[in-house]
């Protein structure tokens, strides 16, 4: 059942409390002018919205008229129209198995949470909403588009705090349901390590980002990127719970797990560029500026790159 869980800071344990408060202090610290500006020139309101009938001045477009305010008053009225700015971020996150998987200092859950707080924190300081929805084998909780430093802290705990899911990813399920959820436009960033992605999902996502702007936020672990030499190691399958022997001491074995990586890379790449999605890649390696603060930067420069160009 979809629904909200009464999760708070007093209900986890001491050691996911402290990893949410550093996640938090963390973040906010990149919190900067630069990245800000950044957030709020890449990414404008949803379009105009109504703001107040008015008389008609001279010069005013005619298309803009308020025919039944016209008629019952005998003078001419125009509809004014404002660019809406308020925007609404939301973030749905992966709490599969395979996101609780990390071989360095961060799991790719813990770089989803703090990706999570760095842009809910700037989304903040722009006035903007923040919603939240977990999934996994299906979809899970749900937080409402909210703003406010409360909201932000609540996302942050969610993401770290949500029971990991069995049985894969099923992120059909979650996009229909996210394409239910959003009823204005909203910019959407799916958050997960895209294991067990599929055509059915690649067309639920295609047909969601014909109405949203939706990103897909790809976290990587290194070891998924390359395997070290490291002798003769059991490797065990997160999902699938399958023990598979692997002799790294090969070079011909390392190099067929690097290809297959990017072999599934260039895969998922030609699938969401079909589907008209933004790929942002991170990973669990090195600080948070390196996984999370020099990416966004860098794919926020992209973007305002990609709007100047002529259409």
């Amino acid at each position: 059942m979809v629904g909200e869980r009464a999760t708070s800071a007093d209900l986890l344990a001491p050691e996911l409390m402290a990893r949410v408060s550093q996640i938090q202090v963390r973040t906010h610290r990149m919190v900067n002018d630069v990245l800000s500006g950044a957030y709020r020139s890449t990414f404008r309101g949803s379009g105009v919205e109504f703001e107040e009938v008015r008389p008609y001045q001279p010069g005013d477009d005619v298309r803009t008229i308020d025919w039944l305010r016209t008629a019952k008053s005998g003078e001419p009225f125009v509809k004014n129209y404002v660019e809406e700015r308020e925007l609404t971020l939301g973030f749905l996150v992966d709490t599969s198995l395979s996101m609780d998987f990390g071989s360095r200092s961060w799991t790719k859950r813990e770089v989803a949470a703090a990706l999570c707080a760095l842009l809910s924190f700037v989304a903040q300081r722009a006035q903007d909403r923040v919603s939240l929805t977990l999934f996994g084998a299906q979809p899970g909780m749900h937080l409402p588009p909210r703003k406010g430093a409360g909201a932000v802290a609540r996302v942050i705990r969610e993401v770290i705090a949500a029971e990991p899911t069995e049985g894969g990813t099923n992120f059909a399920a979650a996009l229909e349901h996210q394409e239910r959820l959003l009823r204005r436009r909203a910019m959407l960033m799916v958050v997960s390590d895209f294991e067990g992605f599929d055509a059915e999902a690649a067309e639920k996502l295609g047909r969601l980002a014909r109405r949203h702007d939706v990103i897909a936020a790809r976290v990587v672990d290194p070891l998924e990127r390359e395997i070290p030499a490291a002798g003769r190691i059991w490797l065990r399958e997160v999902e699938g719970g399958r023990l598979v022997e692997v002799d790294t001491r090969s070079g011909e074995v390392r190099a067929a797990w690097k290809r297959e990586h990017e072999l599934r890379t260039a895969a998922l790449a030609s699938e969401l560029t079909r589907c008209g999605v933004d790929l942002l890649e991170l990973t669990t390696d090195g600080n948070l500026s390196v996984a999370l603060a020099d990416p966004l930067a860098r794919y926020f420069s992209m973007r305002r790159r990609r709007q100047a160009r002529p259409a």
